[in-house]
């Protein structure tokens, strides 16, 4: 079994899948002969051609819109936005276009479009390439948003996000992209779509996060362990729709929650998921749920790391949680 960070993970995906079904095609900025700003696409445009493997102008609506007609017309097409801070050009060709034609047309047609984007910060990005713009998007029914944060789940989810039928925002941790490297089946496989993974079993808390997150919640079980604290760290994985089951069983068994994730706090996902779990496992609960999240600020350069959460402060709202 191969070890794979996450890009080789997510170009292996992608051969997978191109090899089995010529109707698969990528375009985007420099993910021709160039591989990807990332290198995600690196090999493809040699294998599969310039028919395949596309390069586009510097136009992100153009990208989605470009992939929106030739799914209509019978293609499979993976668009790749260079970095999430640069989606909200295509923001209304995705919202407006891409999650609603489904809907628009009763059925008659889906729009089978992923849309693979990297995102987040730690890696001094700055303003630019380091925000993460989750939340504007699964407050968008028609649309899945699906974010890995592993080599072995990124090849499986990515492949099941192309077979599927209805448009998909697959969103990568680039801080995490060469970070995090796991031996990955080198075969066709899939991870289903909206089922969370329990990455880490507790008794006392349940945090829950996805993406570049997750290492830092498993991180901080660690350090809670030594202090005698059992926490249950549970990876998302699929944001719209979540696995809402999962969270409550693992709530119901602690009596506490708290959520994790680097975008800014207000209206982030987090507020949506703390809803969620109060409405269904209220008399369950033994703490207020806390959550720890970026900043609500633009994102800074110098300060990335004051901005983003980390095991420290993950640590400190668990025990806020256990004292309360």
């Amino acid at each position: 079994m191969p070890t794979m960070n996450i890009i080789q993970a997510v170009n292996d995906a992608l051969r997978i899948q191109m090899r089995a079904d010529d109707r698969v095609v990528i375009l985007g900025e420099d993910v021709g002969k160039f591989g990807g700003v990332f290198r995600a696409t690196s090999g493809l445009y040699d294998e599969f051609g310039p028919d395949r493997c596309i390069d586009t102008p510097l136009s992100e609506a153009g990208i989605i819109g470009t992939a929106i007609g030739m799914a209509l017309y019978g293609l499979r097409p993976v668009p790749e936005i260079q970095f999430a801070d640069f989606i909200f050009p295509a923001f209304d060709q995705i919202v407006n276009e891409l999650a609603k034609f489904r809907y628009r047309s009763g059925g008659q047609y889906p729009c089978p479009v992923v849309i693979r984007t990297p995102y987040g910060g730690g890696i001094r990005g700055g303003h630019y390439h380091s925000q993460s713009p989750e939340a504007h998007f699964i407050h968008t029914p028609g649309l899945k948003v699906v974010i890995p944060s592993n080599p072995v789940d990124a090849k499986g989810l990515l492949l099941s996000c192309m077979r599927q039928n209805d448009p998909v925002l697959f969103m990568e941790p680039k801080r995490v992209y060469r970070a995090a490297r796991g031996d990955v089946p080198a075969d066709d496989y899939t991870v289903p779509l909206e089922k969370a993974a329990v990455v880490r079993e507790g008794t006392q808390c349940t945090v829950v996060a996805y993406g570049a997150m997750v290492h830092e919640c498993t991180a901080a079980a660690d350090k809670a362990a030594e202090q005698g604290i059992s926490i249950e760290v549970i990876d998302l994985r699929t944001l719209l729709p979540f696995d809402i089951d999962t969270l409550l069983a693992s709530v119901k068994k602690t009596g506490r929650a708290v959520i994790v994730h680097e975008a800014p706090k207000t209206c982030g996902f987090g507020a949506e998921l703390v809803a969620s779990i109060q409405e269904r496992a209220m008399e369950h609960l033994e703490a207020p749920i806390l959550r720890v999240a970026g900043l609500d600020t633009p994102f800074p350069y110098t300060l990335e790391h004051e901005y983003l959460p980390n095991a420290d402060r993950v640590v400190d709202a668990v025990r806020k949680t256990l004292e309360w």
